[in-house]
């Protein structure tokens, strides 16, 4: 396939020379990167990249393809796609489409054949910063000019941008006979679908809602249990939402990943700060506190909670060996607890997915007392 020549320009003024790949135009947003070697699919269609340029550090992307089973969400979501090279070839049992053909079906424009990973030591140094990616114009003070108007992710509220319009019952699989079925609200503030399946594995009926859906809507539901989704952009603008789950916690088990994580500490009176250029990847070693146990866990996300912001009632349970940053924490008194991280992977290991069967013995405790 002939490329066309395009250009990455950051806002602090670096410029990355590279090849068109997938649909031709231009995209803007902040520039982040992923360590996942493979799951290119599930990154691009997953709603915390929301407003975000993904660059996959990983050398090759495309060989295998992209199939129906492995989409995170109804779209990409991503803004952007950047990589080393593309594989023009793919090759797997179940490819339904090539990458490029994804990228230009779903609009998204990409750029390929540039430094990756002058790239991403960039970005560790200076820090995630906007950019623009463009196959039209090669005038390159007119795209710097054109990224200042792009906001910074600071700052801006996503949530309720890219979740639901309306509740909906998820039940992708028969669930399993049991004598008793829990019944879960989720919040969905950018839900990914192995999320949905996690829970259904568990034999949770799961009714999946809009992020404002109010305290009273969510009681006429009548739930065992409450489980606050992931998401996209800062969670500080989020009031009304964390409001509400600290009044839902009173009365329900709730468990929170990622956004929900930071919500939930949020709602109990802690605060947040933006990561200089976040966790995004297949690999962060995390270390269980209750156990003693590292597990490798599966990241996407640029904000994190300030441990010594921590109100006495949450106790630390989980904190990441690379850097120090909270990673779990649960309620000294109530069924409440939650992780930075993502124990349904997808993509990544699943050494935490343990914690979906913790959430459903707390409910069931709750409903047993």
């Amino acid at each position: 396939m002939k490329r066309l020549p395009a250009l990455l320009v950051l806002e602090d003024g670096s410029v990355f020379s590279g090849q068109s790949l997938g649909q031709l135009g231009e995209t803007a947003g902040e520039v982040v990167f992923n360590t996942s070697l493979t799951g290119y699919q599930e990154i691009l269609s997953d709603p915390s990249y929301a407003k975000q340029i993904v660059v996959m550090t990983y050398p090759l992307i495309g060989n295998y393809g992209v199939n129906l089973a492995d989409n995170e969400s109804l779209k990409i979501f991503a803004q952007g796609f950047v990589i080393r090279e593309y594989s023009e070839i793919a090759s797997n049992w179940r490819l339904t489409e090539t990458l490029e053909d994804y990228l230009i079906r779903h609009n998204v424009v990409g750029i390929t054949n540039i430094d990756t990973r002058r790239l991403v030591r960039h970005i560790r140094q200076k820090g995630a910063m906007r950019g623009i990616i463009s196959t039209l114009e090669t005038d390159i003070d007119k795209l710097h000019q054109k990224l200042q108007a792009i906001p910074q992710m600071l700052g801006q509220e996503l949530a309720t941008q890219v979740c639901c319009n309306s509740p909906y019952i998820w039940q992708e699989n028969s669930l399993p006979p049991t004598a008793f079925q829990p019944h879960i609200v989720a919040y969905d503030f950018g839900i990914k679908h192995n999320i949905l399946r996690s829970l259904n594995a568990q034999g949770f009926k799961v009714t999946v809602v809009p992020a404002l859906t109010t305290v009273d809507e969510i009681r006429k539901l009548n739930p065992d249990g409450i489980f606050l989704s992931n998401g996209p952009g800062d969670p500080e603008p989020l009031k009304e939402i964390a409001n509400n789950i600290r009044h839902l916690a009173d009365r329900y088990p709730i468990f929170g990943i990622c956004l929900g994580h930071q919500l939930l500490a949020l709602a109990f009176g802690g605060k947040t700060y933006k990561l200089k250029f976040g966790h995004r990847g297949g690999n962060q070693p995390v270390k269980n506190l209750l156990t003693g146990k590292v597990e490798i866990t599966s990241h996407n996300h640029g904000f994190s909670v300030e441990i010594d912001s921590l109100p006495a009632e949450l106790e630390m349970t989980h904190l990441n060996l690379n850097d120090q940053t909270l990673e779990g924490m649960q309620h000294r008194h109530l069924p409440v607890f939650s992780v930075q991280y993502h124990p349904e992977a997808a993509p990544g290991p699943h050494d935490a997915s343990y914690l979906f069967q913790k959430f459903s013995e707390s409910i069931k405790s709750s409903v047993t007392r």
